[in-house]
């Protein structure tokens, strides 16, 4: 499922239905690929207690987890965290500890059918782009010439 026209999101939660955690002491990641269609789980992450300790080093696991992502949803996050995703191309978004995971899915496939939600039209704009690149980059390689 995870194409062009796909957005994969991750959700900190420790209970795989609301988002519920900080990113920086997060237990769980939920990792969703979305379409205008549809979302299915693509993966969950758990990170033991003792990986808490150790500030900026307890994120890089988190940060490793989330390669590939277009964005993060979470309750709340520091801005150290926020400059390392958005470095890796990933969108933090904060929401309440009460937002189910359900609901921000159906939101986010509206928003992909009607527009108006900017970090979608960015995400899927760059995958649109990329997919262009890697088009021209098999023709080259098959010996395609103008």
């Amino acid at each position: 499922m995870n194409g062009p026209a796909t957005l994969r999101v991750a959700f900190a939660s420790g209970d795989r239905k609301r988002v519920n955690q900080h990113f920086g002491s997060a237990t769980a990641f939920v990792l969703y690929d979305v379409s205008k269609e549809e979302s299915k789980m693509a993966g969950v992450a758990e990170f033991p207690e003792e990986a808490m300790d150790g500030g900026e080093n307890k994120l890089a696991a988190r940060m490793d987890f989330l390669a590939g992502c277009d964005a993060v949803f979470v309750f709340a996050i520091g801005a150290s965290a926020i400059k390392q995703l958005l470095g890796r191309g990933v969108q933090p978004l904060r929401v309440g500890e009460t937002d189910a995971i359900d609901t921000l899915l159906k939101e986010i496939g509206g928003a992909m059918r009607e527009g108006g939600a900017p970090w979608i039209e960015r995400a899927l704009a760059a995958k649109r782009k990329a997919g262009e690149r890697d088009r021209f980059a098999r023709m080259e390689a098959e010996g395609w010439k103008e």
